[in-house]
């Protein structure tokens, strides 16, 4: 399990302070925020109860020309242009119309992070006090109290300032997915998918090489369904030693991107998109479309509300893609179960033109070239009526 590398004694001083930008949670979404902000002359706070870089929750796998274009190549471990898919007695080879590369988690944040003009500060949030219409937010922290007008909630599954009521529900309940991976040594050339109900029914097994390790689990879609004996089991038939176990809840439903005034992005908006559970890119994109709103808002060329309206109504014109893939994962495990219909559909599937389509339209839910887009500077257009 990861080690904390957070304050502790005496280095745990207090922290308040008003900023121009929150931003709470120094992942994916979070750091991608901070990078839009970058030379706008914000105050921006980004605080984590981990260091930058502290703490991988994911295989951390992504489209290679997100990190192209993001300019974080120099965290890139290995690069795949095929997948290997494993069904029970028969195997495929999937030759993708991208490639995905497997990348050092903490080289990346902390490339990503460099990238940024912010403060960052180990605390751990607790909760918020919103400040209404266009008044200061309060975030109240295991350090102290802190102020802006600009929160940002990046903080993962759990939606510290949302609606416990509404938009979260606790585990074994909520629409999440979970997942446990572990890490031994090893080296592969195969990008690996395993569909096979010996690990999991309602879900998929992965062995996804990085380097000199190798990235092994198992992934459930029914947050019920135990996973750390399927993955023992998926380490004995691969031969690995299961070594440096980590895990996390995977949220596989869209949630509101706003709420009461606070910013949602990455896991906390349910920002990960079904039946893969990939959610780096997709922190990313989102974490990138909200950094430009609220740089907006700073430089005075909209209002916060202005802001609300407009991420918000961007999140939610993905809605048709996340229920489109969370249908094909509520598919999976009947499929799986069904060795038979497993071959066949996989057959099916498997020819190159559903292959390359399948995955272009997949890629163009958060397409790379977003992040490349539109100037830092550039006025947002209005919003539809």
């Amino acid at each position: 399990m990861p080690v904390r590398a957070t304050k502790r004694g005496a280095e745990r001083t207090p922290l308040e302070g008003r900023y121009d930008v929150l931003i709470c949670g120094a992942s994916f979404a979070g750091l991608a925020v901070a990078r839009e902000l970058a030379g706008s002359g914000a105050d921006v706070l980004v605080i984590d109860r981990y260091e930058i870089g502290e703490r991988q929750t994911s295989a951390c796998a992504a489209p290679t020309d997100w990190l192209r274009n993001l300019r974080l190549e120099e965290s890139i471990l290995q690069t795949f242009g095929s997948l290997l898919v494993h069904t029970p007695g028969r195997s495929y080879r999937w030759k993708l119309p991208f490639t995905f590369s497997t990348f050092d988690y903490r080289r990346l944040c902390g490339l990503l992070a460099d990238q940024g003009d912010f403060t960052f500060e180990t605390a751990k949030v607790e909760s918020v006090t919103r400040g209404g219409a266009g008044a200061d937010h309060t975030v109240h922290t295991d350090r102290g109290d802190l102020s802006s007008p600009l929160v940002v909630d990046a903080l993962g599954w759990r939606r510290v300032m949302g609606d416990l009521d509404g938009a979260t529900v606790q585990p074994p309940d909520a629409r999440l997915s979970r997942g446990l991976e572990v890490h031994p040594a090893g080296t592969s050339d195969d990008l690996t998918l395993f569909l096979d109900g010996r690990y999991v029914t309602p879900g998929y097994s992965w062995s996804f090489p990085a380097g000199d390790e190798v990235r092994v689990g198992v992934g459930s879609f029914d947050p019920r369904i135990h996973v750390k004996d399927p993955t023992l089991a998926l380490c004995e038939a691969e031969g690995v030693e299961p070594h440096g176990f980590q895990g996390n809840w995977i949220p596989h439903q869209l949630r509101p991107a706003t709420q009461d005034e606070i910013f949602f992005a990455g896991d906390s908006a349910g920002h990960c998109l079904p039946t893969t559970a990939e959610g780096i890119r997709t922190a990313l994109y989102f974490g990138i479309a909200l950094g430009r709103e609220l740089r907006a808002v700073h430089e005075g060329r909209q209002t916060r509300a202005q802001a609300l309206t407009r991420y918000h109504a961007f999140s939610a014109r993905h809605a048709r893609a996340f229920r489109w893939l969370l249908w094909v994962q509520d598919q999976v495990g009947h499929v799986v179960k069904r060795e038979r219909l497993l071959r066949g559909v996989i057959g099916t599937i498997s020819q190159q033109w559903i292959v390359d389509r399948f995955f272009n339209r997949y890629l163009a839910v958060a397409p790379p070239e977003f992040a490349l887009e539109q100037p830092r500077h550039a006025t947002p257009e209005p919003v539809a009526a």
